[in-house]
């Protein structure tokens, strides 16, 4: 299994702090029940997949469109 990094996520997620709120919220979703749709589901813990979802582009992050208010 490939490791994941920082670097592989930041290419689709504009930094780190975007990076981790969406990580929480897709592992958040996948804990719910949501499918994995990464490439590699090795009965990984709900964070690692997320990571690899959005590193692998699978998963789209979506910014509020009013910033000033976050």
């Amino acid at each position: 299994m490939a490791r994941i990094t920082i670097e592989d996520c930041l290419e689709k997620v504009e930094n780190r702090f975007a990076l981790s709120i969406a990580a929480m919220k897709r592992a958040s979703q996948i804990s719910k029940g949501a499918t994995v749709v990464a490439s590699e589901n090795d009965d990984n813990k709900h964070v690692v997949s997320a990571l690899r979802e959005i590193a692998e582009g699978k998963v789209n992050v979506i910014y509020p469109k009013d910033r000033d208010n976050y």
